[in-house]
């Protein structure tokens, strides 16, 4: 049976370039320029708000109830997530994404190309990027296996560019490297931490396949 080629309209890479703009981490960097100030207003950050934030950094909340409040101001920056997810994937940006990033993350991590989205939003936050990832998993677009994969990428230094923007901000300055290159080491670490776990899980494969067979003999 011929494959037939994936069709990706306008409208898909239209959709995956606002995408990559609201959650690729840049906005923060780009509206300290002047006259860019306004992009602040699009950031993803600013848009989930500060709900809850007071109480869980404030010292109000100890113990358990600190545990109840970190993940109960989660619920903006999920829903928020599954909106934006929603709409970008009505307007094709899944397609258009497997279509740039299949041919790279194929050789790098053996995942499908459909998991850039949420490459890239794991790259501004880490809670987006596990929401897609799951409903990738739920929508069989990714594999057991691959979400095995894909998972320990995204969590070995999450939110990449916040984070190093962000809270490593202090430390930039007095940095013998550039910002974009630290960010581009921790990536290829990240990706060499996924394929160790895809080694194993190879391996553990292997093993079970030869157990199979012995056992069949």
């Amino acid at each position: 049976m011929e494959k037939t080629e994936l069709q990706v309209t306008w409208r898909g890479w239209l959709s995956l370039f606002v995408f990559i703009f609201l959650f690729s981490g840049l906005i923060p960097t780009l509206s300290k320029y002047p006259g860019l100030e306004w992009l602040a207003a699009l950031d993803f950050s600013s848009m989930i708000g500060k709900f809850g934030t007071e109480l869980v950094g404030g010292g109000k909340a100890e113990g358990a109830r600190r545990g109840f409040m970190e993940a109960f101001v989660l619920f903006p920056t999920i829903m928020l997530a599954l909106g934006f997810i929603e709409i970008f994937e009505y307007y094709g940006a899944l397609g258009a994404a497997q279509k740039i990033f299949q041919p790279l993350f194929r050789p790098l991590m053996g995942i499908p190309g459909v998991a850039g989205l949420a490459f890239v939003a794991s790259l501004n936050s880490s809670d987006v990027g596990s929401v897609m990832t799951r409903q990738l998993r739920e929508e069989g677009e990714l594999t057991e296996k691959e979400r095995t994969v894909f998972v320990p990428y995204q969590y070995a230094g999450s939110a990449t560019i916040t984070n190093t923007l962000g809270a490593g901000s202090a430390l930039i300055p007095i940095s013998l490297l550039a910002p974009g290159v630290i960010i581009g080491i921790q990536i290829l670490a990240k990706i060499i931490g996924a394929n160790v776990v895809r080694l194993i899980l190879n391996l553990a494969e292997k093993k079970q396949k030869a157990q199979e067979q012995g056992g069949s003999q």
